[in-house]
């Protein structure tokens, strides 16, 4: 780790010197180190003080010498602004008694001469990569009582040093991208002490704006005003990239891919490299866009001999290479010419991010990196390892490297995810280049595109970028951020967390969100916005909103045409229970907006209000579609009820678009919150790629964006009695006149080992004259909580047993529904267990449910992993980097009392609910568990088995958009009763989630039942 390790005492009794530090008086806060030592490292504005310390920055002017870098100069002026932000007094820029210095050492005249004169000690900071030294000085310069000065090792660490006093006084860093006002101060101080932010861990942090159509691509231009490429309007300009560095900056990133999509960042504005340099960015391009140019400039300049730079023809190096590579050698001359920092990517892939066309042979790829090194040599005049190169294993790339494909040592090879937050591969040895990581926050493609609304959940990022830390992946890391706003949280998490991974073990991470929250809302409600950012993030990653309507199943997004339609059942209440934690999270969203001050409400919306609201909004919108399709099957008089709310909450949809486009900020926002996300899957309108791809547009006549569409129904006016059950309403069926073959209503058992809602029996209306209904029941312990009253439209029945009048055992009774001239019987059957037979979760209803964290006993280092999961916690080995064990005996595993009731003899089938990780470790292949039940033999299982996430193929699709990966195993039950199943260890980075324990009666639901009962004590 590249991080400087620096030895720390503390201020005690007198006074303590520092060199170039008068005494301090008494009591001083802070922690300083001694002459010579490095400084302290701290987190991010640990130095600041609102109440006291030894230097104030209210009206402190920021001096910074001209012959510094233009980076260094520019952010002097931002921090000017940022001071007049929260103090209200300007600064000015000349020398006076009390001065903030900024300045790069050993490019700064002003700094230099601090550290000549002995005035300042630069110890632990000189010479180390995009390091900030910050310190008060004690009569730096003639005419100077005091100084605040802050030194970077380069001219990146001088403008990450400027920019963390600004986090420090409370500055966000998405103050423009998101209005974020800072709180006012009367007083703001610089504690006693030499303090760094440390060396970044990851030497190049970044992201890629991608996929920005429709809600960046019609912003941007707007606003800026279009790009200077002729017949090119739509290009991002210079202004427009100016902000983007600017928040990049100040989340201490270095690093860009830019807009790819219809649009050439060197093109669309002459400025965009210069504006680049002044900055201190580094540029890149993506994995489809070698040798610094994008693939948008080959695509306008093909076949037209209109390329200044050369280049034109098929996208193709077997019958096109001439004119590749004078395409590529004008993209590294265009670098050289412009003087701007840049990582070179190389390889080739076909143009549209799809796989080479000229196939995948390992020579042909040899071939293209040695002549792509070589151009790099002879534009340069240096060796090519001086120029920095990445090769991206995105997608088929990773074939090369699996069949022994190496790039020159000197190249950083950037690993990726799977697309969904999982990544693909770690490194598997050292190489002098190191390795890199492509992540997603937004994705266009297979299950189905998700760029709506923030979709990640931290605690699963957290786990992805720690394993990358421990395995050694630090060279470069790069984030798709698709619009960059609407992805503040994981952008501005996955950048912290390149800087320094120690710093944020799993434990921490509800730190680092209320640290996020208290930074741009303020201290009063930041622990409850932190918390509801943190249930936010769990619920959406149970499932992207686009996927609210159907499974995806297929290659390529392929559905299923079948009658259900959501995801989420109607058995047990799913739907109904899912939708209800959103409704309650969107009511948390409205009360702390409506508890913040004025000024803080349209960030708040930006930030968060808008994405919980709204996706609250969405899960009510999808239950009332869905509830309409299952009543209009069942002629219910509730289904045109159904369709008005479903397109009220699309009303509504449409009028949180509006109040972002038009009232926040006072219209700032205009046409940004324009991305499709309701009517993805209509085949019929938009063709054989609806399943995956976004629809042209959902806000266009209210009926007609909802897929799959209401339907309303002709309700006649005599009174017509219906029944429905729990557990039969997924397939329609309804009684006395529509089950499915004739079949009797069923209720599922009952059992007191249960933990669920109780059941339900709902009594409908297939007309519109209301009618009175009764219910008897066959047995004094069963029990209906309403058997009389009138049925309107439709009422819900409670159905329980009274376990003081049920003995022990099995037994049947029937509840009989009457009303409008018919009547239909409900069987019921109740379980009872004898009580000395019970112990750990107890078999209810023909299954066992267990949430991964409630283990008896783990044998062997395992951690957990809070909030991962879709219904909670996650259990997995530690440490990630533990190397492969064989099951049994003592090695590790997590041990679950069950009490299973069926005979001796009896096949179950065991589920394991994993997060849907990949097979990433070095020199391994597939990525397995062991399953044993009782002393029987240990079942081991390969997760990833059919699912190749190199080709997108249907298993490896339903599992990242479930989120679970679910396999199974089957046992043969030795007894009767209460024994252990283990979950072993083989394979580390495994994340359990859930066991199931199908006995017979295990539900069809999306998320599984609610967890067993569990008995303690026999």
């Amino acid at each position: 780790m590249s991080s400087a390790h620096v030895s720390r005492r503390t201020v005690v009794g007198g006074s303590v010197l520092s060199a170039g530090l008068a005494a301090l008086p008494v009591g001083t806060p802070g922690t300083v180190s001694a002459a010579g030592e490095g400084p302290r490292v701290t987190d991010p504005g640990a130095y600041i003080s609102f109440t006291d310390g030894v230097f104030s920055l209210v009206g402190a002017p920021v001096v910074v010498s001209p012959e510094d870098h233009p980076g260094v100069v520019r952010v002097a002026g931002d921090l000017r602004d940022d001071l007049a932000r929260v103090t209200g007094v300007r600064p000015g820029a000349a020398l006076g008694r009390f001065p903030v210095l900024l300045g790069t050492i050993g490019r700064s005249p002003l700094i230099d001469g601090l550290i000549r004169s002995g005035k300042l000690d630069v110890t632990g900071v000189r010479g180390k990569w995009e390091t900030s030294l910050q310190t008060v000085v004690d009569r730096p310069l003639p005419g100077v009582e005091r100084a605040f000065v802050i030194a970077g090792s380069d001219p990146r660490g001088t403008v990450f040093g400027a920019y963390d006093v600004s986090y420090g006084i409370g500055v966000s860093p998405w103050h423009w991208w998101d209005d974020v006002p800072p709180a006012r101060r009367d007083a703001v101080w610089v504690k006693a002490g030499r303090f760094t932010q440390g060396t970044p861990v990851v030497r190049y942090r970044g992201i890629f704006v991608n996929d920005e159509n429709p809600a960046l691509g019609t912003w941007a231009p707007a606003y800026f005003g279009p790009g200077k490429a002729p017949g090119h309007p739509n290009g991002f300009n210079a202004d427009f990239y100016a902000k983007v560095f600017e928040v990049l900056l100040r989340l201490k990133g270095n690093y860009l891919w830019p807009a790819v999509w219809g649009r050439a960042f060197a093109e669309d504005d002459p400025e965009n490299h210069r504006r680049a340099a002044e900055y201190g960015i580094v540029m890149g391009t993506s994995h489809e866009a070698p040798m610094m140019r994008g693939i948008e400039e080959w695509n306008r300049h093909a076949g037209s001999g209109t390329d200044p730079y050369g280049g034109n023809g098929e996208w193709s190096y077997r019958r096109n290479a001439e004119a590749v590579r004078r395409y590529w050698r004008a993209g590294i001359q265009r670098m050289a010419d412009q003087g701007f920092e840049g990582v070179v990517t190389l390889g080739m892939r076909g143009n549209g991010d799809t796989g080479l066309p000229d196939g995948d042979g390992i020579e042909l790829m040899q071939q293209i990196i040695a002549d792509q090194r070589r151009i790099i040599e002879e534009v340069t005049g240096r060796p090519a390892s001086e120029t920095p190169q990445v090769w991206t294993l995105y997608k088929e790339v990773q074939r090369y490297w699996d069949r022994g494909l190496r790039a020159p040592g000197d190249v950083t090879v950037v690993l990726t995810d799977d697309n969904w937050g999982n990544i693909r591969k770690h490194p598997d040895g050292p190489r002098a280049g190191g390795y890199g990581l492509y992540y997603h926050f937004d994705y266009v493609g297979a299950g189905r595109n998700y760029k709506w609304v923030d979709t990640a959940n931290l605690r699963n990022v957290l786990d992805q970028l720690h394993q990358a830390h421990a395995y050694g992946n630090h060279g470069l890391w790069v984030a798709n951020v698709g619009d960059l706003k609407g992805n503040e949280l994981p952008t501005e998490f996955f950048l912290t967390y390149a800087w320094n991974p120690a710093a944020r073990p799993p434990e921490r991470l509800a730190e680092w969100e209320e640290r996020y929250a208290r930074q741009n809302f303020g201290d009063a409600q930041a622990r409850q916005i932190a918390s509801l950012l943190a249930d936010y993030g769990r619920l959406q990653a149970r499932r992207k909103p686009e996927l609210l309507n159907r499974r995806i199943t297929g290659s390529g997004g392929t559905v299923v045409n079948d009658d259900r339609q959501s995801p989420y059942y109607f058995a047990h209440r799913e739907l109904e229970r899912v939708t209800a934690e959103w409704r309650e999270l969107g009511r948390r969203a409205q009360d702390i907006e409506r508890r913040l001050p004025a000024r803080l409400r349209d960030a708040w919306f930006q930030l968060a209000g808008y994405a919980v609201t709204a996706t609250a909004n969405l899960y009510a919108l999808r239950e009332a579609e869905f509830t309409n399709l299952l009543h209009a099957r069942q002629g219910r008089s509730t289904a045109n009820d159904r369709a008005a709310r479903a397109e009220a909450a699309l009303a509504r949809d449409l009028a949180l678009a509006d109040r972002f486009n038009s009232a926040v900020a006072d219209g700032k926002w205009r046409g940004f919150q324009t991305q499709p996300h309701i009517d993805y899957g209509d085949v019929d309108r938009y063709g054989p790629d609806a399943g995956w791809q976004q629809p042209e547009k959902d806000n266009v006549a209210l009926p007609d964006v909802l897929f799959p569409a209401v339907r309303r129904i002709e309700v006649p006016q005599a009174a017509e009695l219906g029944v429905s059950v729990d557990g039969a309403e997924d397939a329609g069926e309804w009684w006395p006149g529509g089950a499915a073959h004739g079949g009797e209503a069923v209720l599922p058992s009952f059992s007191p080992y249960q933990t669920r809602p109780r059941q339900y029996v709902e009594i409908f209306n297939r007309g519109r004259t209301p009618f009175t209904y009764e219910v008897r029941t066959s047995a004094p312990w069963l029990r209906v909580d309403r058997p009389h009253g009138r049925v309107g439209q439709q009422v819900r029945l409670e159905v329980d047993v009274d376990w003081t009048r049920a003995p022990t055992g099995r037994a049947e009774a029937t509840l009989t529904v009457t009303g409008a001239g018919s009547s239909v019987p409900v069987r019921c059957v109740r379980d009872r267990p004898a009580p000395s037979e019970l112990r750990g979760f107890v078999e209810a209803g023909g299954y066992v449910a267990i949430d991964a964290e409630h283990h008896d006993r783990a044998v062997g280092p395992w951690r957990r992993l809070d909030g991962i999961g879709r219904t909670g916690a996650g259990m997995t080995p530690w440490p990630v980097t533990a190397a492969r064990r064989t099951p049994g005996g003592s090695s590790p595993h997590l041990e679950y009392e069950v009490t299973l009731l069926a005979e001796p003899g009896t096949e179950v089938t065991v589920w394991a609910h994993l997060s849907p990780r990949n097979p990433s470790l070095p020199g391994t292949a597939g990525l397995r568990y062991g399953i044993s039940l009782d002393d029987g033999p240990v079942r081991t299982v390969d997760i990833t088995e059919g699912a190749d996430d190199g080709t997108l193929n249907a298993v490896w699709a339903r599992h990242t958009s479930d989120n679970i990966n679910a396999t199974a195993t089957r046992h043969t039950l030795t007894r009767t009763g209460a024994q252990p199943l283990r979950f072993w260890m083989v394979d580390p980075t495994v994340v359990l989630q859930r066991l199931l324990i199908d006995t017979g009666g295990l539900p069809a639901l999306y998320l599984g039942p609610l967890e067993s009962r569990r008995v303690r004590n026999g």
